[in-house]
Parts: structure tokens; sequence; C-alpha cells
């Protein structure tokens, strides 16, 4: 539970996913927020545990590499980091606007998939997956309930960490959100180029400089 917590933590890091989740609510209310701070956690949870039962199932039965997904998840996190650097203009402002960016919904795309259980913590999973099954023949049940609760209380922690992110809003104003939106926009498709870049050397087998 602590390895798996250890090794999990680092990787999916909330830290750097707070100041996404809070440019992507920040017309939302604290009600809608933290809605989509639970939900964010439950589907990435979901997603981990998937990954951890049926991964390599899933991953040769569609014939998906881990390099695969890492390319995969850089496009997705450039997408959304152009879509934060560029952004498009605000539409005028018309009777319903405010409903309208209640009901968006950002929880399972991009703070659960792939900012929290992106290509890296995935991997981390199937790793963690075929080791246990390797070296723990007999009681791999028994390991793999350890590792389920220690993921969930890596999520849980990342689900505090979102939550309190909440009050950067009231001391940032509108200005600081843009322009930290900007900036974080700027930074994921750096992360994303990065994941890109990992992700073919990682095909093709070349040295990591």
């Amino acid at each position: 539970m602590a390895l798996t917590i250890g090794s999990l933590l680092p990787i999916m890091n909330p830290f750097s996913t707070a100041p996404l989740f809070v440019s992507l609510t920040t017309r939302m209310d604290d009600r809608r927020r933290k809605q989509q701070a639970i939900m964010g956690c439950i589907y990435a949870f979901g997603i981990l545990v998937t990954f951890l039962l049926l991964g390599s199932a899933i991953v040769q039965f569609f014939g998906i590499s881990v390099p695969g997904i890492r390319v995969a998840g850089g496009l997705i996190i450039s997408t959304i980091g152009f879509r934060m650097l560029f952004p498009s203009p605000p539409p005028v402002a018309a009777p319903g606007s405010e409903l309208a960016a209640q009901d968006e919904d950002v929880a399972f795309t991009p703070i659960a998939m792939p900012s929290l259980a992106g290509p890296g913590s995935i991997s981390v999973v199937l790793s963690s997956a075929a080791q246990i099954r390797s070296h723990f023949p007999q009681e791999w049940q028994v390991v793999f309930a350890g590792v389920v609760v220690g993921m969930a209380l890596t999520l849980v922690f990342s689900y505090l960490v979102l939550r309190a992110a909440g009050a950067m809003m009231r001391f940032m104003g509108a200005a600081g959100i843009d322009a930290m939106t900007r900036i974080f926009g700027f930074l994921l498709i750096s992360i994303g180029m990065q994941f890109l870049l990992t992700g073919i050397s990682d095909f093709y087998n070349i040295p990591h400089n």
C-alpha cells in the first residue's frame, strides 16, 4: 500500500492539476466545483482499477503499447494547452449563459484523464500488475487489494488538494486566473510534447538524454 502511494503520488502530482482545475472551474459555483473534484477523482480511480485488473488484456487485445498511450496522452494534453493559451473570444453574455457554465463537465477530461490518471499513472499500474502476478503467484489477490487501497488513498489526497485550490480564486481575481491559465496552458503544451517525445523514443528504443 505504502509502495503504491509512494510510486503513484509523484507521477499523479495533484498539485500540478490544481491550477488546471481552478482555471476550468472559474465560472462554476462551489457546489458544482466540489462535484467536479469528486467525480474527477472517482473517474481516475475507476480508470486505474480497470487497468490494474484488465490492463494487460486490454492492451494485448487492441495491440496498444505503453508508448502509444504516452503519445495519445501527450496529444490530448497539448490540445488542452493550446485552448488555454489561445482561448476563444468570450461569447456575448446571454440569458442562461451562467447556467451553461454550470453544465460544463471537466471531471473526466481533462481532470481524470489525462491529468490524474494519465499515461504515467497508467504505466505504473500496468507494470505493478505484471510484477504482482510474477512475484506473488499465490497471494496476488491480497497484494492487488493493497494496491487498490493505496490508489484510493492517493486519490482522496488528490481530492483534498483540488478542493483547497478553490481558495486561490478568492485571492487571484479574474486577471490573475487568466494569466495563470495562459501560463499553465504553455506548461501543458510542454508537458504534452514531452509525453509525445518520450512515447516515440520508447517505441523506437531511443535512449533518453
